[in-house]
């Protein structure tokens, strides 16, 4: 599985733009400063994000950017995937060319973990990351043991793990 820092970033800055954005347009430079992320980093990934109407961009004074839409419509897997991330643990990139032209034993393995990652990365909204941010424990970043069907939640918050 590769997620690089593209996909990661992407979505730290965006929790942090919907932490903010009620005080009006959220800079790049102050999301920079607060995340650690350079800056020029940044301008990449909202072009991004903005040509995936996940965020606005105002101009002049006290411009920056807003959200696009609401945080609970926003997921992870369409942040990630806006930035052109790939989620994909084959080694074939899906085109199942995996040893020497043919597909390898454990395609399927590796598929089936591509769609579960995505799953669950599109189960996980914007505001679910707000909110456990704001400390109320809400539906992020826990299967329930058995069941691989159902949302995530964190009904023991001592057992949800951290993003």
């Amino acid at each position: 599985m590769r997620l690089t820092t593209k996909g990661r970033f992407a979505v730290t800055a965006m929790v942090d733009l919907a932490m903010r954005q009620n005080r009006g347009p959220v800079t790049l430079a102050a999301i920079s400063e607060r995340q650690r992320i350079s800056l020029s980093y940044l301008e990449q990934l909202f072009g991004k994000l903005r040509r995936h109407n996940l965020v606005n961009s105002v101009r002049g004074p006290g411009g920056g950017y807003t959200l696009a839409q609401a945080t609970q419509g926003v997921s992870v897997a369409e942040i990630i995937c806006a930035v052109d991330e790939p989620l994909d643990a084959t080694q074939c990139g899906g085109k199942e060319n995996c040893l020497d032209d043919k597909r390898c034993m454990t395609h399927d393995l590796w598929a089936t973990l591509n769609a579960k990652m995505y799953e669950y990365l599109n189960s996980v909204t914007l505001a679910d990351l707000v909110a456990h941010q704001n400390g109320k424990h809400v539906a992020v970043l826990h299967w329930r043991a058995g069941d691989p069907n159902q949302r995530p939640e964190a009904n023991n918050p001592e057992e949800a793990v951290a993003a």
